[in-house]
This record gives C-alpha cells, sequence and structure tokens, in this order.
C-alpha cells in the first residue's frame, strides 16, 4: 500500500516499499512481456484487453531517502506537487483536464522511490500519457501551491503529534536506525518541512527523475506498438542519468531494547520489532512464512490467539517484513488498555521467544503455505494492482516469470528452513516502543473535571 500525500496518512506498511506476492487467476496465467522501446525505454507488460482500460506505475530510484539531511519530506512535497500543474498548465488547468477525461495521476514517496501511477479508459490514452509526461518533464512549482501543499503537510504533521499511532512509528525508526535517513519520516517534520524552498523542490526534481532509474509496469487494453511509442514520447526527454547520493548498507539495532514516550490517551499502543530480512536474501520467502504463522494478519496467527482470543487484551495484533534497498525489518503492532499494557507486552515477548526457540510446527508450516498460495488467488483483481505488483518485482530485481514461480519457492520451504528463520527474526528479542499514559497514571483514574457553576 502506498503513501498519498494529499491524504497525508502514515502507516508503516506505506512508510515503505512492500512487494505485493500474488496474483488472481486470470492474471497468473497472463504472459508477462519484456518491452523495449525504439528509444531504449524498458517496461514489463501484460496486454488484456477484459476491459477498455490502461494501468501504468513507474518509479524513479531516490525517495525520501535521498531528502537533504535537515529538510526531511522534500521527496513528498515533490510527489505531491508533480500533479499541480505543469508546461503552459497551471493547477486548476491541469486538474480540469484529468477529470474531464477520469484521467488517475499520483505520485507517491517511498524510502527508497519515488513512484508515479497513471490510469485511464483506453479511448483517452493519448491524453492521459501526455500529460504524465508534462508532470515528469515540466513541472511548474509554482509558489502559490507550493505554499498550499506546504499548508496541508503541516496541518497532517501537528495532527500527528498527539496520534500515538505516528508517535510509535516515528520513535521506532529512530530506535532502529539511529542517524541513518531511514531514520527520518518521508513527510518530513514540523521543523524541517518550512526550511525546504522551490529551489530544493526543483533541484531534487532534476538529481532524481530520469531514465537510467525508471522501472515501468502496464497492463490493459493496448498493443506493444503503440505502448512503445506512448513511452518514448511520454519519458524519452528525460535525463539519461540521476544524481543520487549513496545511502549505506544498514542492520536495524540489535535488540533487547525498549523505549517509552508519554501520551495522555486511554489505549496504549506498542509497536515492536526486530532486523528482518531483505529481499534477496535466500532465507525470504522461510521468513515470509513464519512471520504469517506468528502474526501475519490472520485469525489463525500465533499472536493473535495469545494476545486476543485467550486474553482479550486488544482488539488485533498484527506484524510483516519490511524490505528496503539498505536494510529489511520485521514490525509488529498493537493497542490495549493503559492497565493493560505491561501484559500485552509481555504476552508478546513470550509467543515471539517460544517460537524463535521451538520453530513452527508441520502442521503450522503446511497451513501456512495453503493460505499463501490459495491467497494469490484473491488478491491482485485490477490490472491497476497487477501493475503495482510488476513494477514492485522489478524493483526487487525478481526475474519476470515471477507469478509463475512463486508458489513452488512456497513449496520448497522445508521446515528446518522455517525454523532457522524464526530463530534468525526473534532470537535476540524484541525492540520494543511504547506510546501511552506512564504506568502509575494509567493505575489511577483521571479525575473528572469540576463542573461550571
Amino acid at each position: 500500500m502506498n503513501f498519498n500525500p494529499r491524504r497525508l496518512g502514515i502507516a508503516v506498511a506505506t512508510a515503505f516499499s512492500l512487494a505485493a506476492l500474488t496474483a488472481t487467476p486470470s492474471f497468473a496465467a497472463a504472459k508477462v512481456q519484456r518491452l523495449v522501446t525504439p528509444g531504449g525505454i524498458e517496461a514489463q507488460f501484460v496486454q488484456d484487453a477484459t476491459v477498455p482500460i490502461i494501468a501504468m506505475e513507474y518509479a524513479f530510484a531516490g525517495g525520501a531517502a535521498q531528502d537533504p539531511k535537515d529538510k526531511s519530506g522534500t521527496a513528498n512535497m515533490v510527489a505531491s506537487l508533480m500533479d499541480e500543474g505543469a508546461a503552459d498548465l497551471d493547477s486548476a488547468a491541469f486538474r480540469e483536464r484529468m477529470e474531464r477525461r477520469a484521467i488517475e495521476l499520483n505520485f507517491t514517496a517511498q524510502r527508497d522511490y519515488l513512484r508515479g501511477s497513471l490510469r485511464m479508459l483506453k479511448e483517452h490514452r493519448d491524453e492521459a500519457f501526455d500529460l504524465a509526461r508534462l508532470a515528469v518533464t515540466s513541472p511548474r512549482f509554482d509558489a502559490p501551491d507550493v505554499e498550499r501543499i506546504r499548508a496541508q503537510i503541516m496541518s497532517g504533521l501537528r495532527r500527528e503529534t498527539s496520534n500515538p499511532n505516528s508517535l510509535a512509528t516515528r520513535k521506532f525508526l529512530e530506535v532502529a536506525f539511529g542517524d541513518h535517513p531511514y531514520s527520518r519520516p518521508p513527510n518530513g517534520s514540523l521543523a524541517e518541512v518550512p526550511k525546504i524552498t522551490v529551489d530544493d523542490i526543483k533541484a531534487y526534481k532534476n538529481r532524481i527523475v530520469a531514465k537510467d532509474t525508471l522501472k515501468i509496469a502496464v497492463v490493459g487494453d493496448i498493443d506493444p506498438e503503440s505502448l512503445a511509442k506512448l513511452l518514448d514520447k511520454t519519458f524519452g526527454a528525460l535525463p539519461a542519468k540521476a544524481d543520487l547520493v549513496p545511502v549505506p548498507e544498514i542492520t536495524v539495532t540489535k535488540p533487547p531494547k525498549k523505549e517509552f514516550v508519554t501520551l495522555d490517551v486511554p489505549q496504549t499502543v506498542i509497536t515492536f520489532g526486530t532486523p528482518g530480512l531483505k529481499r534477496d536474501d535466500p532465507n525470504f520467502m522461510a521468513a515470509y512464512i513464519v512471520n504469517h504463522i506468528l502474526g501475519g494478519g490472520t485469525l489463525s496467527s500465533r499472536l493473535y490467539h495469545e494476545v486476543r482470543e485467550k486474553r482479550g487484551l486488544a482488539y488485533s495484533v498484527s506484524s510483516q517484513l519490511i524490505w528496503m534497498q539498505r536494510s529489511g525489518l520485521w514490525i509488529g503492532s498493537t493497542a490495549t488498555r493503559a492497565d493493560r499494557a505491561t501484559e500485552t507486552i509481555d504476552t508478546v515477548t513470550s509467543e515471539v521467544k517460544r517460537l524463535a526457540e521451538q520453530g513452527p510446527s508441520q502442521k503450522e508450516l503446511d497451513e501456512a503455505k495453503s493460505y499463501l498460495k490459495g491467497s494469490q488467488m484473491l488478491a491482485l483483481d485490477t490490472s491497476s494492482k497487477l501493475a503495482g505488483a510488476l513494477l514492485q518485482y522489478q524493483l526487487d530485481r525478481l526475474p519476470i516469470d515471477y507469478i509463475e514461480k512463486r508458489n513452488s519457492i512456497v513449496d520448497a520451504v522445508t521446515l528446518d528452513q522455517a525454523k532457522a528463520a524464526a530463530k534468525k527474526l526473534w532470537a535476540d528479542g524484541l525492540l520494543s516502543v511504547v506510546v501511552g499514559r506512564a504506568p502509575q497514571a494509567a493505575a489511577t483514574p483521571v479525575a473528572p473535571a469540576p463542573k461550571a457553576n
């Protein structure tokens, strides 16, 4: 799931680049083509005439990791502004053209990538691709639009100061990554967003948006020859090479470690995690499966059973693997009553330790494999979702036939490999961040305010 700057919603899954690992029946059998245009633009392409829609997803290497150190949020502002007017079209005229043809054009800033998406009816493809061309080659970045978007971002950042989930995520990333660029929030901070100038925004766009790091995926009702012409027209005039600042490799802080952030809210939010795996790690799929067993978001996970069903500590609890170009992270979260926070943390810690020491059972492994293989029949049910998955596979450097191979990769994971992955992930314990009332305040009810005379 990608972060939409206009909605200013922060989620761990949206702060990082997450790969879709599944496909629907119609698309699972679809042939993914490698397309190279006359101008040398490469793309992965699925021709599908089921509905008269074309979806394109594309990305440039960079993202929030390329923000200047004292100006976090620069990439987010660039992404928020690229569809706010371009060339001779101001913001109102640009958006009117999109709305008139029901064209969807968006940009998002992730940790490692600046991503774009385009969706249109087949009959409006020429105009849609032309608007995308203008957005990537000639965005205006007019001062009034910059200040309007800045005000929206600042409003969201102010709301986050009293949002326990946002505070927990920010603090956890600081604990996990220290002074590495991955520790900085992609949407910036109240102190740094006001420092970002129009020149900063233009300089970032000029450094990042280039052909050498461009990845493209297209799904829809269009033939290869027509698509090749549109891709050359859309991206052909971009600079040949990006100017990227090197981002060092980093391993997440070794557990155990615990931080507490005081906030007077009824529910205490708990974010926990450990070092994870990068996507090219040979043990990645084994780790993906054992995460599903522990807390992968289903009603059958161990954490759900222990935390919610058995003890009634929380409404939900889940975990996931997150991977970036330079690091990997396993992270989970839950929320509970303030006076039960310690019990909740202890329960999560105990279950994590048990799985690390004993590993999963053969039955758990078989059921997890079955679920993960079966769920691929439901997850990517639109051309946009498939295009997004194909783009992510490229960013993860997976083979073009990964969709076809994925189930056999799941099947190949052995019980010994699953046990080894569980031990590698969780043997050292947890990093955890707790946001809520201080323990003594949680034990003492807040006195009601006196009634006014």
